[in-house]
């Protein structure tokens, strides 16, 4: 009997990857966070000028993956609300930047599509259906999902990947993860998955270091189809 072949799982990322969200989206979350954090700050008697939060905010970024989980650990937020006040937007449609002909890319690439984002489920939700890409997509993974043991593990974090792959039952071979983060990547290399990095958009925090982090690289994911083969695909 032959053996069945197993599904590509491509999981991709959102912002900066599948639009450009440094043109409006990124700063934009960034006041919110500012505004916020500067908030909690204060109340708990903390350094909350301006440069002091904006430093703070990055290192956790840089830190954790995610400004939120710092937040979480060394001050107490609740998770529900820092995501929904760094994500209130007066319009976001305003704020986003559609490519044409992005669906028609996403419908070529063989296999089981699925939305990996480290940002909210709400605002996610509402971006890929306003580019009308919601359709490709068989699950949507956001950070909200991402806990290991009831603590918040969101991407770079390798447990929590262990975690997806044996839930389904999938193999890290099985798996390509399309990003924009090299911290992400390298995460993700190191269990075994393939890679794709995206740095048409820029990068929210600057990483020097690529090596051993992508098996390929791309400007736009509009390069997939025609990448396949260096993939693994014949």
């Amino acid at each position: 009997m032959k053996q069945k072949i197993k599904p590509t799982i491509w999981l991709f990322d959102l912002d900066n990857t599948l639009h450009n969200a440094s043109a409006a989206v990124f700063p934009s979350i960034a006041n919110n966070m500012t505004r916020y954090m500067t908030q909690v700050l204060a109340a708990a008697n903390h350094p909350s000028d301006i440069d002091t939060v904006n430093q703070l905010r990055v290192d956790y970024l840089k830190r954790y993956g995610a400004t939120l989980k710092g937040m979480v650990i060394h001050h107490g937020v609740d998770e529900t609300d820092f995501l929904r006040e760094a994500h209130q937007f007066e319009h976001l449609p305003d704020l986003l930047r559609r490519e044409r002909g992005l669906s028609k890319i996403l419908a070529l690439l063989p296999g089981q599509k699925i939305l990996f984002t480290n940002a909210p489920q709400e605002y996610s939700k509402q971006t890929i259906r306003y580019f009308n890409l919601h359709r490709h997509f068989s699950d949507h993974i956001s950070i909200e999902a991402m806990h290991v043991h009831g603590k918040s593990h969101p991407k770079p974090s390798k447990p929590y990947l262990r975690k997806l792959l044996a839930q389904h039952a999938w193999s890290p071979q099985q798996c390509i993860l399309v990003e924009d983060s090299v911290a992400n990547l390298v995460a993700a290399k190191q269990i075994g998955l393939r890679t794709v990095l995206v740095t048409g958009h820029g990068q929210h925090v600057q990483q020097k270091s690529i090596s051993a982090s992508a098996d390929i690289k791309v400007k736009s994911v509009f390069e997939l189809p025609h990448r396949l083969r260096q993939l693994g695909f014949s």
